[in-house]
């Protein structure tokens, strides 16, 4: 497994596919622990395509919310951070429609044994919001692997839960090339880069469904509100300890990650001011950090058509890779 860094210092060796699904507005947690990291490998080169996985909202929930308003939100997003449409792929599952036909092939090299012993899997469907299991939840590692190889990356950026469903997408370049005595598709590898994991509001992981999170499109009086909220202790004396102060400590993680400081020097400048003033030590670290990025994020909000350009554009390029890519398969299966 590569790091951010390596991928870095030889960007004409990789390509990389990452994504979101269009679930909602992406939050400070998305921000620190994806959007920046897009950022580097596409500024020092690195071949970058980035799905917006609308079809994948179905598999936890039963219909999917305005998918077309959060999938343009989430270039609004991408674009206010620093994403170029000219040097990244930014592009729907739903515009790619080879993306699907890939699927099919997939699904005949692994087992529904395979698939009901993947741990995210298990997760995924313990923490559905359908009513009952749908195929497609159970089927989503097959998904994941046609967005992924389509483009034949040699990278895929993950976090730890998300490795088993990497693997099966290794799982499935090697057994196609192995069926079809073809080098057709690369074994993409996890790249790992220094993410951190960013507590919410209430101290555990920030996430859109648990309501815990700061939205990089929040106006500054919203961001001092949710800050506000947040929950913390009833020592007055701040300090830095995951363990034991978990609340206190993921705000003193975030002010120091806006601040590009170390959270115990930040714990000290605090001292014993207690939760207030911690409270306004973070929303005034949040607010400096994201003035840039939400001032660029309300220009570019104000022409929409330009980010459906984007996305029109991005999908053109995903479309004729995608083609090719199908053609190429076929012709491996004998199928043309």
């Amino acid at each position: 497994m590569l790091t951010l860094e390596s991928a870095c210092r030889n960007p004409e060796r990789h390509r990389v596919l990452t994504g979101d699904r269009p679930t909602g507005p992406l939050h400070l947690g998305h921000y620190f622990g994806t959007l920046q990291n897009r950022v580097r490998l596409q500024d020092a080169g690195v071949e970058l395509f980035l799905v917006i996985a609308d079809y994948q909202v179905l598999t936890d929930r039963d219909v999917a919310d305005r998918p077309a308003v959060h999938a343009e939100n989430l270039v609004l997003d991408y674009l206010a951070a620093g994403i170029d449409p000219e040097r990244a792929t930014v592009f729907t599952h739903s515009s790619v429609p080879a993306l699907n036909q890939l699927l099919l092939p997939f699904l005949s090299l692994v087992s529904v044994a395979e698939l009901g012993r993947n741990p995210t899997v298990k997760d995924e469907i313990a923490h559905s919001r359908q009513a009952a299991v749908s195929g497609l939840m159970f089927t989503y590692p097959v998904h994941q692997a046609a967005d992924i190889l389509f483009c034949k990356p040699d990278l895929v950026p993950v976090g730890q839960d998300q490795l088993p469903h990497l693997e099966v997408t290794r799982t499935i370049a090697r057994r196609f090339n192995d069926r079809y005595r073809t080098d057709l598709f690369p074994e993409p590898q996890a790249l790992l880069s220094p993410a951190p994991l960013l507590a919410g509001t209430d101290g555990g992981k920030m996430s859109k469904s648990r309501g815990n999170a700061i939205p990089l499109g929040a106006t500054e009086d919203e961001t001092a509100r949710l800050i506000r909220a947040a929950t913390t202790d009833a020592d007055r004396r701040i300090g830095y300890d995951p363990e034991r102060r978990p609340q206190v400590s993921g705000l003193l993680r975030l002010a120091a990650l806006c601040q590009d400081r170390d959270p115990h020097a930040v714990a000290e400048d605090i001292g014993s001011g207690g939760a207030a003033r911690l409270k306004a030590a973070v929303t005034e670290a949040v607010n400096e950090h994201l003035r840039p990025l939400r001032a660029r994020r309300t220009a570019l909000a104000a022409d929409r058509g330009h980010l459906r350009q984007v996305l029109r554009a991005g999908s053109e390029r995903a479309n004729a890779v995608a083609d090719t890519t199908l053609a190429e398969v076929r012709a491996a299966m004998g199928s043309v």
